[in-house]
């Protein structure tokens, strides 16, 4: 049972970071988007977000082995409340260029902290699913989905502090919640938890399978695909569409609580093989191509000039929303199953390291293609990727190779 102990205390506090996280991001667009930022500066302040992604990633897989996951969740929650504390020293009245910045590191700070804490929880559901649960594909759908529900009461609770409290107010109540966070896990879990004997030089650390390889790849192109229209080119069409700060913030909440339900259901919408992988990866490859014609469509659509365009997106959004959670949710599994137990922590930090490449890439090209062809052209760009995307699953292996994968993996489908 002490398996089930920290799973659960991993996931109940990753859920009330990724709540912070949502909310902060939604705090940042609105209230810069309010004061004129155009939405190529608005995908700037989040490059830097996205870039300590990268690095983050890759060296908190390497740091939650040789220090056990423990120690980086508290690394990650130390440097959001930083981040935190940071943005809510800034002054509106700074010079635009100081006040880029300003925000740009700050933000810098706080992907560090989100994707040293993702990282971390993520690789310790192979540490505790290792001891004999067997369930690792339904652990990993419950996470990866209850994480993303708590992204959405994120958003929906940026907006409504941004509403209610103002920049200052409700970046402070995040820094409450998140050290609260933080001391029930440092109380709670064991140090030892994750640790491993790590990578001794870089080529080690990036020496990862042909599977990891390509699996990383896919994922680059399926976040990249997300964010496109995502990060920027949605809030803002929403914005100038009519809609408020507030019905933004609840709207893409909703959407995104619901696309965490549908994650972690995802078990339920796959067929699992005995051998873990000649199933789902053909699961990946059929949700990968439907995806990709969401968003010619919609495109399509809003070429044609149709009247109330936003609610035409917000149904293909929906549908968009169903068939990337499912993706999402298949990717999330086949990294834990493609990963090795020995270092699974830095094969989960090199993919999502990708992961993170991907939304960077897909965040510079959102403010870059809004203000090129608005709406449309994120569209557009979307569907490339995505089918990019589906182009690498088809090279994915479909058998295990006992010298790479987890011999645990079997044990899914139990």
């Amino acid at each position: 049972m002490a398996s089930v102990r920290n799973y659960l205390i991993v996931t109940a506090s990753y859920w009330g970071f990724t709540l912070t996280d949502g909310a902060l991001r939604m705090i940042v667009l609105l209230y810069f988007f309010k004061l004129g930022y155009s939405p190529f500066t608005l995908a700037f302040l989040f490059l830097l977000y996205e870039l300590a992604g990268i690095v983050a990633n890759l060296a908190g897989g390497w740091l939650a082995t040789r220090y056990g996951i423990p120690r980086m969740l508290l690394l990650g929650q130390l440097l959001q409340i930083s981040g935190l504390a940071m943005l809510s020293a800034l002054d509106p009245t700074w010079p635009a260029a100081l006040a880029v910045t300003w925000v740009m590191a700050a933000q810098g700070v706080a992907g560090l902290a989100k994707d040293f804490t993702k990282t971390a929880s993520k690789s310790a559901i192979k540490a505790t699913t290792a001891e004999g649960s067997g369930q690792l594909f339904r652990w990993v759908a419950w996470f990866t989905g209850s994480k993303n529900a708590m992204k959405g009461l994120g958003f929906f609770a940026g907006g409504l502090l941004l509403q209610i409290l103002g920049f200052q107010g409700a970046l402070w109540l995040l820094v409450a919640l998140i050290a609260a966070i933080l001391l029930v896990g440092s109380l709670s879990l064991p140090r030892e938890l994750g640790k491993a004997k790590a990578s001794k030089s870089v080529k080690e650390l990036f020496a990862k399978s042909r599977p990891v390889n390509l699996l990383a790849a896919a994922r680059v192109f399926l976040f990249g695909a997300r964010d496109v229209w995502f990060v920027v080119g949605l809030p803002v069409f929403l914005y100038v569409n009519g809609w408020t700060f507030l019905e933004v913030g609840t709207f893409l909440a909703a959407w995104t609580i619901v696309y965490g339900i549908i994650q972690a259901a995802t078990p339920c919408l796959v067929t699992r093989s005995p051998d873990g992988l000649s199933r789902e990866v053909p699961g990946a490859r059929l949700w990968a191509l439907a995806l990709a014609a969401i968003p010619i469509a919609l495109a399509l659509a809003l070429a044609a000039h149709i009247p109330r365009p936003d609610l035409v997106v917000v149904v293909g959004l929906a549908l968009f929303g169903f068939a990337f959670a499912v993706n999402s949710s298949l990717h999330s599994y086949l990294i834990l199953a493609y990963a090795g137990s020995e270092k699974a922590a830095e094969d989960v930090g090199f993919y999502y390291a990708a992961n993170a490449s991907g939304r960077l890439m897909g965040t510079l090209a959102s403010g870059i293609l809004y203000q090129l062809g608005e709406l449309g052209c994120c569209l557009a760009g979307s569907a490339v990727m995505l089918l990019l995307c589906w182009l690498i699953t088809l090279m994915m292996p479909i058998h295990a190779d006992p010298s790479v994968l987890d011999r645990a993996s079997p044990k899914i489908a139990a």
